[in-house]
């Protein structure tokens, strides 16, 4: 009886034994896996300014974005109301946004579209100004006493002028047409040839438009270098004739002088008059190598 017992017994006492044993994994858990999201940072491109080691000119160079034309990304400084540096694709970019406008108002007002276009692009930067990005004012005008319309202080002339501010950049173009048209001294500009561009920006100089003693020149090379004068041809309905910019001015004074155009760098001016950098600079006072358009520099 008690083998009986012990018979039925001993097979519950195995399996109970067997189910406490410890179990042993074949495989480890993959550390790469983790139930917190990985949240990833898209940076958007950072242009930093660089400089040509074999001419000191300073170009602009996207971070981690598709390469820009080298012919359009030479920088440029357009210095009016403001002082910016520009590529000539972004002064390409912001003829194509306004020459519209510009056609416009020329047949408006009679102002040459060259002249419209070559002033914004002077007075705004080519738009990246702080006067055109934070109050669409892409002439520089200043509020005047008959203004009653929103403003923005900023430094020019002199502290904290009040400069006009506009919801949209094109009520900045209506009043540079207006303000032309309204006011007697720039009557005698409205006598002028409508494409005469040359004489346009030397009657606005003579009239008082701006304190800059070069203002015309820089007008004028802009006009030039960007082929302006076709949006003028395009509205009097003439046949355009590209314009070269003019390239030397000689004096009689054994002074010469040299216009900058596109491409030009102090490396290279230096090499064409066979002056060096620094000669350059101490002739010009030039404190750096950056060099705007339609800037005048002795060279002799």
């Amino acid at each position: 009886m008690i083998k009986k017992l012990f018979l039925t017994i001993l097979p519950l006492l195995m399996i109970a034994c067997s189910s406490n044993q410890s179990v042993v994994r074949t495989s480890q858990p993959d550390p790469r896996k983790t139930t917190t999201p990985v949240t990833q940072r898209v940076k958007k491109p950072i242009y930093r300014p660089s400089t040509n080691k074999s001419t000191g000119v300073a170009t602009q160079k996207p971070v981690a974005s598709p390469a820009i034309n080298n012919n359009t990304s030479t920088t440029e400084i357009l210095e009016a109301t403001t002082r910016v540096k520009v590529t000539a694709e972004m002064v390409l970019a912001y003829i194509e946004k306004y020459k519209n406008i510009a056609k416009e108002n020329m047949v408006k007002s009679g102002i040459p579209a060259s002249i419209t276009l070559g002033q914004a692009i002077l007075e705004s930067g080519a738009g990246t100004g702080p006067l055109s990005m934070q109050a669409n004012n892409h002439f520089g005008i200043k509020c005047h006493k008959e203004w009653s319309g929103p403003s923005i202080r900023y430094t020019d002339d002199e502290e904290n002028e009040c400069f006009r501010k506009y919801n949209e950049p094109s009520g900045s173009f209506r009043d540079h047409s207006y303000f032309l048209t309204s006011r007697p001294r720039y009557a005698a500009l409205f006598q002028l040839e409508k494409d005469d561009y040359t004489a346009w920006a030397k009657g606005l100089k003579a009239a008082g438009y701006a304190t800059d003693p070069k203002y015309p020149e820089k007008l004028i090379g802009l006009i030039e270098r960007y082929q302006l004068g076709k949006y003028d041809a395009e509205v009097l309905g003439k046949e355009y004739v590209a314009v070269m910019p003019k390239k030397e001015i000689a004096y009689t004074d054994d002074v010469q002088k040299y216009t900058v155009v596109k491409g030009d760098t102090l490396y290279s001016i230096s090499k064409r008059f066979n002056i060096s950098i620094e000669e350059l600079k101490r002739k010009n006072n030039l404190v750096d190598s950056a060099l705007s358009l339609g800037q005048t520099i002795i060279v002799k």
